[in-house]
């Protein structure tokens, strides 16, 4: 292994190191929160990353789309209070949770930088609940994104996290998740641990590839 130049972006410690490289980037893990990250010079730029996005064609009217989806709700509706008002972070082109939430009788605003992006939605102390499914496999900085949705909580609210795990017996280097050049912050059970703890909150994993975080003060 190569020791690292690059700090992670989650918890901010230089003790990283070389993981894998591949033809088109190169990959380094985290010895303290378990984070593999991608450094910032193979990061695409906002308007190539938003080209990848348009090319989703994710929209409320797919039931398949809803199945996935409700891998995170579910778990997550057993534990709100009838009404409680909640928002789906990075909630893509076509918004479907926050629809799904609506239906149930919980409301639920959006943001999303590329296709919703109304800065009044993000409040501090004002949501019971946040999703973010399918995303903080996508920021460059996961700490200053987790303060910032872990702030627009009340006390004891939930935030739901939907995105795949690494393993340590993987193979890294033929796992689908990388190909995806948008990609690049990978997280472990142990990373969520590490968050809960970092953060003050307790975690859970009730579905595949599902984290939910409860905010403890």
């Amino acid at each position: 292994m190569t020791t690292s130049q690059y700090s992670c972006p989650l918890c901010n410690t230089s003790d990283t190191e070389l993981y894998h490289t591949d033809a088109k980037r190169s990959y380094w893990k985290c010895s303290e929160c378990d984070l593999i990250f991608v450094p910032s010079e193979f990061h695409l730029n906002s308007e190539q990353e938003k080209a990848v996005y348009d090319q989703h064609e994710n929209s409320p009217d797919d039931l398949g789309y809803r199945k996935f989806l409700s891998r995170a709700w579910l778990p997550l509706r057993e534990k709100l209070r009838p009404g409680e008002h909640g928002l789906d972070f990075g909630c893509g082109p076509g918004p479907t949770l926050s629809l799904m939430a609506e239906e149930d009788g919980y409301p639920c605003n959006i943001f999303d930088l590329y296709f919703a992006n109304s800065p009044e939605m993000l409040k501090e102390n004002h949501y019971d609940f946040i999703t973010s499914t399918e995303v903080i496999e996508h920021i460059a900085s996961p700490h200053a994104i987790l303060n910032q949705l872990l702030g627009m909580l009340k006390s004891q609210g939930h935030l739901c996290l939907m995105t795949k795990r690494h393993h340590p017996d993987q193979n890294f280097g033929k796992w689908h998740y990388i190909l995806d050049p948008t990609h690049i912050t990978f997280y472990s059970e142990a990373t969520f641990h590490w968050m809960a703890q970092h953060f003050n909150c307790s975690v859970e994993f009730p579905a595949q590839d599902v984290a939910i975080l409860r905010k403890m003060t």
